[in-house]
């Protein structure tokens, strides 16, 4: 909701002549016309005001949608409180967070770019194509996401909150169309789609945004009703996210699956969702993710690659990826071997470019570009959540969580299948691995986020005010 700032270095008697100014000016009488007031002092007000709308700094409008749909607008001669955001505090500046979060995407992109095509070359011309193929790709791709990212930063949350449902059906129906004979199998999952021209896509990675954009909503609503309803109140929202794991299993990527649950818990946790029936369904999705391992001859194998010491008969198995990312890792040293200069991209490394493009960057770029990735996305993940603490928009609060859990998670989870921690899993590292479906949702996602992020009242402030 609106609330009323002040500026506290004013005293008392000032306050209390702005309040009796602005009482006076406002009020009504029963006849709905405003009270008269001297001429001269109303001009002098007019022209105030006016100025203070043009530079939009005492003015804007927060929608709710958490709590009400009813719009409030705050008084124009209402004076904005500048808070103290000096040396540590820097960190919690939400003009900081907003400008930083949008550079570490830039950033993450651009040299995403550059090491696809550093970690690719080789790979396409043993397979007699242009070096360049790879990298060309990745920029054409690179260019959609950041037009989708325009375009989405374009609409308010409201926009978002009404389409979430709609964004959900489509996700779940493409999802289905890799079950037909359009779709297409990759190292043993089925969940990407044959377009002519443009190669393929993977619609799980519209999943997770359509799950991030419609779950914070469809939670809210059903706490709404709980009260009267019960557990029952849940139920469609239950329905519908299982519906979407279950597309997404059926082709048996537990990878992304498993981001899939992260994002629901998420929004669960932050929506008010009852604590004993979270639990609950933790517990269940829990047993189904130890069932698909455990089902599994393959995941088995990569479990057991990752926590127990490899033989000499696995190296050249189950062991080899994780040895040669961790060979790759190792050989970097402190400044790396130089961009360009890996010797695991030879071909030793499957999916160098792709999944395990975080082991060529340590080898190429060594531990400070390694570092330097790490630290770009804590910052991504920390300005989103700075902001989301902010806004007083619950529903742009939520969504921006469920995207944050989303990326920082998932590139956490690959960087940390990159040094042997995780089993591998099959996930990409976002905005930098390899495909077009990852980047192009990633930088949508960016573009939501930055929408979300326009909700929160100095960020508002400041971008209406540097239109003027």
């Amino acid at each position: 909701m609106a609330r009323r700032v002040y500026d506290y270095d004013e005293s008392k008697p000032e306050r209390r002549a702005k309040k009796k100014t602005r009482s006076g000016r406002n009020s009504v009488s029963r006849y709905g016309r405003s009270k008269t007031v001297n001429s001269r002092d109303g001009d002098r007000d007019k022209t105030k005001r006016q100025s203070r709308s043009r530079l939009n700094l005492m003015y804007y409008k927060v929608k709710d949608v958490g709590v009400s749909d009813r719009q409030v607008d705050t008084d124009t001669s209402e004076v904005l409180k500048v808070t103290d955001y000096s040396g540590i505090h820097a960190l919690m500046n939400p003009l900081w967070c907003y400008y930083g979060f949008r550079i570490a995407v830039i950033a993450l992109t651009c040299f995403g770019v550059v090491m696809v095509f550093s970690a690719s070359s080789v790979t396409m011309i043993s397979y007699g194509l242009s070096p360049w193929k790879q990298a060309l790709t990745q920029g054409f791709f690179c260019v959609l996401g950041l037009i989708a990212c325009f375009v989405s930063m374009r609409f308010r949350s409201e926009s978002y909150r009404k389409a979430s449902f709609v964004f959900v059906v489509i996700a779940i129906c493409l999802q289905l169309l890799t079950m037909t004979p359009i779709g297409i199998e990759v190292n043993g999952n089925k969940g990407w789609i044959g377009i002519p021209g443009l190669g393929s896509m993977q619609p799980a990675e519209f999943m997770k945004l359509a799950l991030c954009i419609w779950m914070p909503w469809a939670v809210a609503s059903a706490a709404k009703h709980y009260e009267r309803e019960g557990f029952k109140a849940y139920l469609p929202l239950i329905v519908v996210f299982m519906g979407c794991l279950g597309a997404v299993m059926l082709g048996g990527d537990l990878g992304t699956a498993l981001i899939l649950v992260a994002i629901g818990v998420t929004a669960m946790l932050v929506g008010g969702f009852p604590t004993k029936w979270l639990i609950g369904s933790g517990l269940v999705l829990l047993a189904l993710v130890v069932l698909f391992v455990v089902t599994s001859p393959n995941r088995m194998l990569r479990i057991t690659a990752a926590y127990r010491p490899c033989p000499a008969s696995a190296l050249q198995g189950e062991c080899y990826q994780s040895m040669h990312a961790k060979y790759a890792m190792a050989s970097g040293g402190l400044f790396g071997v130089g961009i360009g200069n890996s010797r695991e991209k030879w071909n030793y490394l499957p999916e160098a470019h792709n999944d395990f493009i975080f082991a060529i960057i340590g080898e190429e770029t060594g531990f400070v570009g390694a570092a330097a990735v790490v630290i770009l996305f804590a910052i991504l993940g920390w300005c989103m959540f700075v902001i989301a603490l902010q806004t007083p928009d619950k529903y742009a609060s939520r969504v921006l969580i469920c995207i944050a859990i989303w990326i920082v998670g998932q590139a956490l989870i690959n960087i940390m299948v990159v040094i042997g921690l995780l089993p591998v899993m099959g996930v990409p590292l976002p905005f930098v691995s390899a495909g077009g479906s990852s980047l192009v949702m990633c930088l949508f996602a960016a573009g939501v986020s930055t929408s979300m992020m326009r909700m929160q009242p100095e960020i508002h402030m400041d971008i209406t005010s540097s239109r003027v």
